[in-house]
């Protein structure tokens, strides 16, 4: 397992992204690049090609999987008055849309969604780069303490 240092929070955003835009993962420096349609000719998308061991690209969940997310959700509300709702606007036509539209009339229910779906993404992209042989960096490495001195490091401590 490679340790890369990456954005995760941009890369769940992205793997939840609707637009029509290519982002390509660059495994060694774990910055992102974004193509249009239109770059079929640009200098990143030559990188890619010559270097196709480098980049892959990066995943969009499909609507089936935002469904399945959504209906996963469900199954952990106790809100009697919500669930029949949402379970109504996954089934019907445009079920994402649906969703959205109901889940707005339960304010605390939508901020449970959110936290829901970003821990969900969050899997989804660790999972996707274990597949891929890799791991993001940790955010804050720990603390070197050999050598400060007691005081010093209580305070280092302190406000960490």
């Amino acid at each position: 397992m490679r340790t890369l240092t990456l954005d995760l929070d941009t890369l769940t955003q992205l793997i939840n992204g609707r637009e029509t835009l290519e982002h390509w993962l660059d495994m060694e420096a774990g910055t992102v690049l974004t193509l249009t349609p239109e770059d079929q000719g640009s200098d990143e998308r030559q990188q890619i090609q010559l270097n196709p061991d480098r980049y892959t690209a990066v995943p969009n969940l499909d609507v089936a999987q935002r469904v399945a997310m959504r209906e996963s959700f469900l199954f952990t509300l106790n809100d009697l008055n919500a669930h029949p709702l949402l379970s109504a606007a996954l089934t019907g036509r445009k079920p994402l849309r649906a969703f959205d539209y109901e889940i707005d009339h339960f304010p605390t229910l939508r901020q449970q969604w959110h936290d829901y779906e970003q821990k969900q993404l969050r899997e989804y992209a660790l999972n996707w780069l274990f597949e891929l042989g890799l791991e993001p960096a940790p955010d804050k490495l720990p603390l070197d303490t050999r050598g400060i001195p007691k005081d010093i490091l209580r305070r280092l401590t302190k406000s960490a």
